[in-house]
């Protein structure tokens, strides 16, 4: 699937945000998050900088689990 999930149309994807660094601030950094309309399992993840404006990356949720749990365990994160 992971090769097909690009095909895929992101119009009328729900966005969440996470946000940090400038936090409050008027160019507040955010990651933004949704799963990709039509597909089984799929996430689109952007940047909304301005500089990162229409990039894009999109994972199956195996992915972006192992990365999550990957990220949380180099961190020393709980889960």
């Amino acid at each position: 699937m992971s090769s097909s999930i690009y095909s895929l149309p992101v119009a009328g994807a729900t966005f969440e945000n996470f946000c940090g660094g400038n936090l409050q601030g008027e160019h507040e950094s955010c990651i933004e998050v949704a799963a990709i309309p039509g597909a089984e399992s799929a996430f689109v993840l952007t940047d909304n900088k301005p500089e990162g404006a229409g990039q894009e990356l999109r994972f199956t949720a195996a992915e972006v689990d192992d990365f999550v749990v990957g990220w949380a365990k180099k961190r020393g994160l709980a889960l």
